[in-house]
């Protein structure tokens, strides 16, 4: 097995996952889900993949809110190689910015509410923070009011991701995707991806990021495998076991698999043990576990919780 490519499998067309992935693709198409591509591992193996016209296998898509997943990993070898710690302050990491006022506001949050959107804030301030007059994402973030304590309660942040980013440039002096290319992305064999960035030379961490559909696919078995890679230990298995489960419970969100509660820019899903990485328009980073699988997917697709009953219904009972 080389970094380039995995493997693909020999499963025989009639096999049970065959007919299963068969069965998946009618469903695409009388539900007229607008997919761009699919990718199910099965084993650590290429069991099948599609691309729908005009998308080839080495298309770069812009994956959206899945780029929070990739932003979580940079934090989780941060605090791997002792830079940094859930617990800590994010103020700490900023002192030029610490007023009396923003003291006040942003005093209390710590690094874990950030990765797990638990702020404080009721309304996503990324809006704002992006319109920043100044261009500087880092104070309008400080400056957006948190109303609730930190860690009482989940509201959708792209913000909080960003400012991930920022810590993860504030104690290492890279880029978050300049960090991730010797310890992540090159031993994945993942090149030449891309990040947005703000204006202030940080990347986005909460979208922005593009990748192939088989990126996507080997950032999951990663996961899946927990943080082994061809036999070397690139994430400890501690972060990815506390990345992946609950940290607190989602039951306001729209669609019953995003009130399955919420990791470190992971969610969970509905069927037993599995989670994943998801984005706008359906691109999805799918870990079955129990099932030893990965299903990446990306898509035009408002309807994402469509694609995901497809996924439930005819994938997972063969797997």
């Amino acid at each position: 097995m080389t970094t380039a490519a995995l493997p693909r499998s020999k499963v025989k067309d009639q096999s049970r996952v065959a007919l299963s992935v068969e069965s998946f693709l009618e469903a695409v198409r009388r539900e007229e889900l607008n997919l761009q591509s699919f990718m199910l591992l099965h084993h650590g193996e290429v069991a099948a993949e599609t691309w729908w016209p005009p998308y080839q296998p080495n298309d770069q898509y812009h994956v959206f809110s899945l780029s929070k997943s990739f932003c979580s990993t940079a934090v989780g070898l941060a605090a791997q190689e002792g830079l940094l710690s859930v617990d800590d302050l994010v103020l700490d990491y900023f002192p030029s910015y610490r007023t009396p006022d923003i003291e006040r506001n942003m005093g209390e949050l710590r690094i874990r509410h950030l990765l797990t959107m638990s702020t404080g804030h009721t309304q996503d301030p990324t809006g704002a923070i992006r319109n920043a007059a100044d261009g500087d994402w880092v104070r309008a973030f400080f400056e957006s009011p948190i109303e609730a304590a930190p860690g009482s309660l989940f509201v959708y942040n792209s913000g909080a991701t960003y400012m991930l980013s920022a810590i993860v440039q504030a104690v290492t002096g890279q880029t978050t995707l300049e960090y991730l290319q010797p310890r992540l992305l090159k031993p994945l064999g993942i090149e030449q991806a891309t990040w947005e960035m703000c204006p202030r030379g940080i990347n986005t961490g909460g979208w922005g990021l593009r990748v192939t559909t088989e990126d996507i696919a080997k950032f999951g078995l990663l996961y899946l495998r927990k943080g082994l890679w061809q036999g070397q230990r690139l994430i400890s298995e501690a972060w990815i076991e506390a990345a992946t489960v609950a940290h607190i419970p989602t039951p306001t969100e729209n669609g019953i698999d995003k009130r399955q509660g919420y990791g470190y820019q992971f969610w969970r899903c509905q069927p037993n043990g599995v989670y994943c990485g998801r984005g706008m328009k359906g691109q999805f980073c799918i870990v079955l576990p129990e099932q030893d699988a990965v299903i990446a997917i990306t898509s035009d697709e408002n309807r994402m919780q469509l694609i995901l009953d497809q996924v439930w219904e005819h994938l997972l009972p063969a797997l």
